[in-house]
């Protein structure tokens, strides 16, 4: 059995999605979440397979609360269901960790798919999202910086080490580190100091 946590802010969205998957004979929903930090607990305490994850949620969004679930639980699988599918939403959750990205207009039977794909650590993406990322890559401003990667740039900018911009953003260290060295990639730089005047230079930082 495949088990499943649901995390939406939305209680008729939730009830809606159990009722959905009530009818899959190899799907399980294990719990419920309404917001990103408690969507954390419930996943760390549950351990399930996969985490059906929304996007805009009081308190944590789904972006933060994804990329923690990928330092704490590596193993679960993280799928983002929303209603948004602009690229400043995409790209975020792709980057935050998120092994597919699906929108609530999909159907039962989609869903159910995408679940058991995630499950087995197939990534799993709506058309639209698809033509977003193909977009990122073939655009030639493909080195501009991701709105994670300038709040990143901007922590640093004001002083923060990687401890504090980890927590600031609530993610692990790691990542922080990672998206540190995405931004010198994209900027053509090799350190803190030179990311933070070059950020400057191009009015990426106020």
């Amino acid at each position: 059995m495949i088990r499943l946590l649901i995390v939406d802010d939305h209680p008729i969205v939730r009830g809606g999605l159990r009722d959905t998957f009530a009818y899959a004979e190899d799907i399980v929903v294990v719990g419920e979440a309404g917001d990103g930090a408690e969507g954390i607990e419930r996943a760390t305490a549950l351990v399930p397979d996969v985490v059906l994850m929304d996007l805009r949620m009081p308190v944590l969004d789904g972006v933060a609360a994804t990329a923690t679930l990928r330092e704490r639980t590596p193993d679960v699988r993280v799928l983002v269901l929303t209603t948004f599918d602009s690229e400043s939403d995409v790209l975020p959750a792709i980057e935050a960790g998120a092994i597919g990205y699906l929108l609530k207009d999909a159907l039962p039977d989609e869903l159910m798919r995408a679940v058991r794909a995630a499950a087995r650590g197939e990534s799993v993406l709506a058309p639209s999202v698809t033509q977003h990322l193909m977009g990122q890559i073939r655009r030639p401003s493909a080195g501009t910086l991701t709105d994670r990667e300038k709040q990143v740039l901007q922590l640093v900018a004001n002083g923060n080490s990687n401890r504090d911009a980890a927590k600031a953003l609530f993610i692990g260290e790691a990542s922080i580190k990672t998206h540190l060295q995405h931004i010198y990639d994209k900027l053509g730089v090799r350190d803190r100091a030179s990311a933070v005047a070059e950020g400057y230079r191009r009015r990426l930082l106020t």
